[in-house]
């Protein structure tokens, strides 16, 4: 009996602390689409102003990025907070910060900077690795890819990911940085979105290249597909962090 006493509190005291580590932060993914030859104001903006007043209203900057390829004049960056509701009050907050609107105002004496903002809400999946600021140098480059599962198919390819592809994406020398699903606002099914970093992109490219043809990812996804394909989107971008960004 205290044996099996003893064992019992140690399972509960497992399943506690692993409850403890999940992250069940509200993050937001913001995308600004510069007006033409505005990036740079933005950054400048972003650098000696914005990151500052948000962590003043309770948001953590986790990491600013721009793509390696940027046609779109574009920044993305992560945003968390505690729930949703810490976010709408931080940002009714920020909003009508005075530094805030002298800031903008100045800076956009010259002309609108941002055309768009786009937002993605996400919380993070149960094998994703813990967030948090981490710098190396030489600097590296970050990989975004987005999944659209086939409908019905989220679970097992997060399956996947937990079981076989994290395992396997380390052993090709791409670093894990963290792992979300989407919030939709409907019914639609949620996106898997994820951040992996690489030395550059000539070795992100090499390291992918060595995955797919890994016997152990073509059984695993082979296995996984039996009933047919789990994704009918895959989607990539490289991205730069910029010299202010948490995570480098």
């Amino acid at each position: 009996m205290k044996t099996i006493t003893i064992l019992f509190l140690t399972l509960f005291a497992t399943m506690a602390a692993l409850a403890q580590k999940q992250d069940t932060r509200y993050y937001e993914m913001r995308i600004y689409y510069c007006e033409p030859g505005k990036l740079p104001d933005l950054l400048t903006r972003f650098r000696n102003h914005t990151t500052k007043i948000f962590e003043r209203h309770g948001m953590t900057n986790v990491g600013y990025w721009v793509p390696t390829v940027n046609d779109q004049n574009a920044l993305y960056y992560v945003l968390s907070y505690p729930n949703k509701e810490a976010r709408d009050a931080s940002w009714k907050a920020f909003g009508a910060d005075p530094e805030w609107k002298t800031v903008r105002e100045e800076s956009e004496k010259n002309g609108k900077i941002v055309s768009k903002v786009v937002s993605v809400f996400m919380n993070v999946t149960d094998f994703s690795p813990a967030v948090k600021a981490k710098q190396k140098n030489p600097e590296r480059v970050f990989e975004l890819r987005t999944y659209t599962a086939s409908p019905g198919k989220l679970d097992d390819l997060l399956a996947r990911f937990r079981n076989h592809t994290l395992k396997l994406f380390k052993k090709h020398g791409m670093e894990n940085v963290v792992y979300w699903t989407t919030i939709e606002k409907d019914t639609t099914q949620s996106k898997l979105v994820y951040i992996l970093a690489h030395k550059s992109e000539e070795a992100g490219k090499a390291s992918f290249e060595a995955f797919r043809n890994d016997p152990k990812w073509v059984k695993a996804r082979d296995e996984s597909e039996k009933n047919g394909k789990l994704t009918v989107k895959v989607e990539s971008m490289y991205m730069k962090p910029t010299d202010f960004s948490e995570i480098k």
